[in-house]
């Protein structure tokens, strides 16, 4: 029998909650593993029986198995297993862990997403306690942060972190791979209730098109029901200058997001601090999205230790009209949220300005004046707006200045 070999999974000096599993078939009779484990004594038997329970799943006889564990939890072991087993032979089937009913909730079209952190996809070190860190929304990223040799692996490894990781709340994102590659990460990822796909390097409507088929084929396929928003990424001159038809290509998109490390890149300039060399694509991407109603969504801020720096852009970026922005450490989490929030002097005039309007409606005047200034409808709106998102936020009482608290 010809032997085979395949390797999954991260071990070595500063990994944790992973394992590195060597999966080795055709040379034995039976099953043997070998073990190297901190917890070897406490958790060594759990460890292995999970390990024969996944091969005996897909009738895996005769193999000799190295597990090199760092802390792995049950979800990660099975997916490092499942990813070996289907490196060395034609299994379709899918071994998957229980899911917590505490993530089958969905989400709603204009939810806040004023904070979404970016989370390595292959690295379930960085994916367990995600739930704590109060993000708007939780994106598992198998673009970028996921090397080609990879992905495969990594698919699997979210999929099982969308049914055993406590979300606390937020939003469930996934950050899909472009092409053929892509359409993969949906097969495996659409069934275990995902709210939010995002579409990377996005410089076609058609591109678009085919991800929301392809997501309502597989709900069919399987009778799903729950929504599956988009959120497109643009990342390249092509696309900025598409935004629009990007952002009205499907009826699910809620939000488009700028990628400025791969859009500075595109266009061959170096990307600031200062950011005058987006502005354009920034701009235009913000007029894209609000003449579509969706959501505009800023880049991320790189510098992880600047809050000084990040809390200025979140400023510039509000100032703007951009509605969010991509966090890549959870210690940016809560100075990006807090700078999208209105200001005391923001509210206190937008209070002023909708309770002028009111008294002004009750008293049939066609003018509304605050103090010597006349106001226009366009600025009593904005101000409504305001009142209504503070209401939302908790920032104001739901009767306040005849806010709706619509959003």
């Amino acid at each position: 029998m010809k032997i085979r070999s395949a390797k999954t999974g991260n071990a070595g000096p500063g990994i944790r909650s992973d394992c590195e599993i060597v999966l080795e078939t055709g040379n034995q009779e039976g099953i043997s593993i070998d073990l190297i484990s901190k917890v070897k004594t406490l958790y060594g038997g759990s460890i292995t029986g999970l390990c024969k329970e996944i091969l005996g799943f897909y009738g895996v006889g005769n193999a000799h198995l190295k597990i090199d564990d760092s802390g792995a939890l049950p979800f990660v072991i099975a997916a490092r297993m499942e990813a070996a087993i289907k490196q060395i032979t034609d299994a379709d089937l899918d071994y998957l862990p229980e899911f917590l009913p505490e993530n089958s909730y969905n989400t709603t079209p204009g939810r806040f997403r004023f904070a979404r952190l970016y989370i390595p996809g292959n690295n379930p070190a960085l994916m367990i306690n995600a739930g704590l860190h109060s993000a708007d929304g939780l994106i598992l990223d198998l673009e970028d942060s996921v090397a080609p040799s990879r992905k495969d692996e990594a698919r699997i490894l979210v999929r099982n972190a969308l049914r055993q990781i406590n979300f606390g709340g937020a939003e469930r994102m996934v950050r899909i791979n472009q092409g053929e590659r892509g359409l993969k990460d949906l097969e495996c990822l659409i069934p275990h209730n995902i709210n939010l796909i995002l579409i990377p390097k996005c410089e076609d409507p058609e591109n678009v098109r085919n991800i929301d088929k392809k997501i309502s084929e597989i709900k069919m396929r399987y009778g799903l029901t729950n929504p599956v928003f988009l959120m497109p990424i643009i990342e390249t001159a092509l696309g900025v200058e598409n935004s629009y038809e990007i952002a009205r290509s499907a009826v699910n998109i809620v939000a488009i997001a700028i990628g400025l490390e791969d859009y500075t890149s595109d266009i061959g300039v170096s990307r600031t601090v200062e950011g005058r060399e987006s502005l354009y694509a920034r701009t235009r991407l913000v007029n894209a999205a609000k003449a579509a109603g969706i959501q505009p969504i800023d880049s991320v801020f790189s510098d992880v230790t600047d809050m000084g720096a990040l809390k200025n852009s979140v400023h510039e970026s509000r100032s703007l009209g951009f509605e969010g922005m991509g966090c890549i450490h959870p210690r940016q989490i809560a100075v990006v949220r807090q700078a999208y929030f209105p200001t005391q002097d923001e509210l206190e005039r937008s209070v002023k300005i909708v309770e002028a309007y009111k008294e002004a409606l009750k008293n049939g005047l066609g003018v509304v004046a605050l103090g010597s200034k006349m106001i226009d409808p366009p600025v009593v709106a904005r101000a409504q707006k305001c009142v209504d998102l503070a209401i939302s936020l908790g920032l104001l009482p739901a009767d306040r200045a005849g806010g709706e608290g619509s959003r």
